[in-house]
This record gives C-alpha cells, sequence and structure tokens, in this order.
C-alpha cells in the first residue's frame, strides 16, 4: 500500500423507517450523486465501483449506479453482513493504494424490512451456526431473536465479568439520543433517560428494547483518489485514510466458548492494532471515534478492545464522560447505529461521511473541536471487522 488515499466526497441519504423508505434504488443513486457533488466530479470520472447491501438480489449495485451514469465501469457487488459498507470501502482503498485505479466509488445502501433481524434461507446452512451455539449456552437466550441472542449474551458475560451494573449499559443509549438530536440524518433523535431506556421491555441480559438499533433503510457513498488525481482537478484533499484493516475470525472466537469473543472481540483488537502500527497512531491520539453500536452492549465491547479504555473499566470510561464531548474521545456523534440507523450496507459508509465532516469542520452543531484524527469501526458476525484509522491534513 505505497500511495496515500484521500477522501474526496462523501454523500448520505437520511436514515428513515422501513415503512416510510424510498427504494434502494433511488436512495444508492441519490448517496452516489451526493459524493460526486462534493467531491466536484462526474460520474465520468469514477474508474471503478465496489457497491454493499445486504438483502437484495445480485447486480443490485449496477441497478443504483445506472440511474447515475451508464459508463460501462466494473462495478463489485459486496456483503459481509453488517461491516459491509467498509468492506467496499476497504475494497476501494485497496484499488487506489495499489495503483490500480485514480478514482473510486464506495457505496452502501439498504432497504430493509420491519422487526428483527433474519435469515432468508432455511434450506440450508446458516453460516452463523457456530456463533448462536455458543450464545446459546446462556440462560434465557435460547428464544431470543438471532442478533439479540449474540449481543445480549455478551453483555451478561461482560456483566458477570466486570460486575457492572444495568444502568451501564442504559447510558450508552441515552448518550446515544443525545448525539442524534442535532443529526437530520438520523432515524431516532428523540432524548430518553436512563430510567426510560431500562423501563423499556427486557430482550436478553442487561439489554432492553431502547438498547438496540432499529431496522432502517438508507444509503451512504465515499470517493476515494489518489494524490495525484487530486493535484490534477483541484480537489479537496483534507481527509486521509492513514491507516485501514480487515480481520476475519481466530481460533479464539470459538475455542473458549465466550460470547464476547464470539461477537468480535479479538477481531476488533486485531484489526486497531494493526491500524494503530501503519499510522503510527495510537488511541491515546484520537479525537473522534464512529463504532459499531448495533446494542449497547457492542459499544462498551468496542470501547475496549479499541483499546479507548483498559480492560473492565468501560463503566468508568462512561460514567466520567470521556465518551462524549468534553472527555477524552467523543465517540458516535452521528447518534451512532442506536440512533441514527443501522441499513447495514449503508452502516460503514455512514461512519466514513461523519468522520469526513468531523475532520474537515463541516459537522454543525455536533461538531468536535479541533478534531483532527478520527477512527471508524465496522463489524459484521460471521465474521469481517474493518478499521479506519483518517486524518486531516
Amino acid at each position: 500500500m505505497s500511495r496515500t488515499v484521500y477522501i474526496a466526497g462523501v454523500g448520505m441519504t437520511p436514515f428513515v423507517k422501513p415503512s416510510v423508505s424510498p427504494s434502494y434504488i433511488s436512495m444508492g443513486a441519490t448517496a452516489t450523486r451526493d459524493a460526486l457533488r462534493d467531491a466536484g466530479i462526474d460520474y465520468a470520472d469514477l474508474q471503478q465501483a465496489y457497491v454493499g447491501y445486504v438483502y437484495g438480489d445480485s447486480t443490485s449495485g449496477q441497478a443504483a449506479l445506472y440511474d447515475v451514469g451508464l459508463t460501462g465501469i466494473p462495478v463489485v457487488n459486496v456483503n459481509n453482513n453488517c461491516a459491509t459498507g467498509s468492506s467496499a470501502l476497504y475494497l476501494a482503498r485497496q484499488a487506489i493504494a495499489s495503483g490500480a485505479a485514480d478514482c473510486v466509488l464506495a457505496l452502501g445502501f439498504e432497504q430493509m424490512s420491519p422487526g428483527a433481524l433474519q435469515e432468508h434461507y432455511a434450506d440450508r446452512p446458516t453460516p452463523l451456526a457456530r456463533f448462536i451455539d455458543i450464545a446459546e449456552d446462556t440462560p434465557g437466550a435460547g428464544n431470543a431473536p438471532m442478533a439479540i441472542k449474540l449481543f445480549g449474551s455478551a453483555g451478561v458475560e461482560y456483566q458477570a465479568r466486570y460486575g457492572v451494573d444495568d444502568a451501564v449499559f442504559a447510558q450508552v443509549a441515552v448518550k446515544a439520543r443525545r448525539h442524534a438530536e442535532h443529526n437530520e440524518r438520523a432515524v431516532f433523535r428523540g432524548q430518553v433517560t436512563v430510567e426510560e431506556v431500562l423501563a423499556s421491555p427486557r430482550m436478553l441480559g442487561p439489554i432492553t428494547r431502547l438498547q438496540c438499533c432499529p431496522p432502517t433503510c438508507g444509503g451512504a457513498a465515499a470517493i476515494l483518489v489518489s494524490e495525484r488525481f487530486a493535484k490534477a482537478r483541484g480537489l479537496d484533499a483534507r481527509v486521509a485514510i492513514r491507516g485501514q484493516a480487515m480481520t476475519t475470525d481466530f481460533g479464539s472466537t470459538f475455542a473458549e466458548r465466550s460470547p464476547m469473543k464470539a461477537v468480535g472481540v479479538d477481531l476488533t483488537r486485531a484489526a486497531a492494532d494493526k491500524v494503530y502500527e501503519e499510522a503510527g497512531i495510537g488511541p491515546e491520539d484520537l479525537d473522534v471515534v464512529e463504532l459499531h453500536d448495533c446494542f449497547t452492549a457492542n459499544e462498551i465491547l468496542s470501547y475496549e478492545g479499541l483499546r479507548l479504555t483498559p480492560e473492565g473499566t468501560a463503566a468508568r470510561f462512561i460514567s466520567d464522560g470521556d465518551n462524549s464531548y468534553g472527555g477524552r474521545i467523543v465517540t458516535n456523534p452521528s447518534g451512532g447505529l442506536l440512533s441514527k440507523g443501522h441499513p447495514l450496507g449503508a452502516t460503514g459508509l455512514a461512519q466514513c461521511a461523519e468522520i469526513s465532516w468531523q475532520l474537515r469542520g463541516e459537522a454543525g452543531v455536533r461538531q468536535v473541536d479541533g478534531a483532527r484524527v478520527g477512527l471508524q469501526h465496522n463489524l459484521g458476525l460471521g465474521g469481517a471487522c474493518v478499521v479506519t484509522l483518517y486524518e486531516k491534513l
């Protein structure tokens, strides 16, 4: 990876409930047009496109982009569960850094259905079988929906290991709503209290309904360019990707039958460590983080996996306010998956957009003062974790 890669433009649709969602074609095309406009280039300038979605037929990426242009460029469709958007970003960055291209689109979208996540094929093995088997060791997990079963079990294990009160988990949900209040693209902007979060229906272990990300529809996109292309076109090259890593599961994911490990603690830590080493920038240097908070339990696990705070200290990190404005690192200023929403294929690129706006000083009321270094963390079970470190030049 010899060439620096720059984020020249980003775009993102409002995230909405499935009941009012446009089609995936509309959302994908809109996000692409917004990113092209932000970058100040035309569709004809793109040399490749990587398009991510989880629920959709093959070549849905082409269907969305054909509404924007028909230029014959290669379009690669990507599906890596909830890490799909950042997997598209990872591939786009590789194309630029390797010299294979100078201007590449990473696009993600999702048109979801109401209700809990479901697998669509009943006539073949589920790729999450070994993960679910571990989670079902947790009392009460058997009848829970798939994602709640997995992340709720991890929350139960974390509580048992470190003695953390239910209210700590609820505080994460309260913070997410507080941050989303000023994000016009977020699906949930209404404020909640710890008491309201704890009083919402219990799902599994410490997780209540208001601690679960909602089914969401939306699209997000990023234009990645080389330094040569940016200089030739006079593009905005203030935001650079300084490090990026993708990891998949290790033997440790399953060997200890630990729900925490089954939901990606080791993947997250390994990816983060690779990124810090590549960038020469450590967690102590971060100003803003967009991390994968599909459930409050995973935000807590991710604090420690990303080395924002030592193992077992997330409760103090939260109670001291170190995860918000005025603290050490502002986490999920967008509202995160919990409040901004989680359209699976778009999530990683929405995180990229938020970090880019923050580093460019364009985040409005939710701007993190003086933000120069940002980290993005996107996790998909089954499994994939992508961590990306950005720096303002």
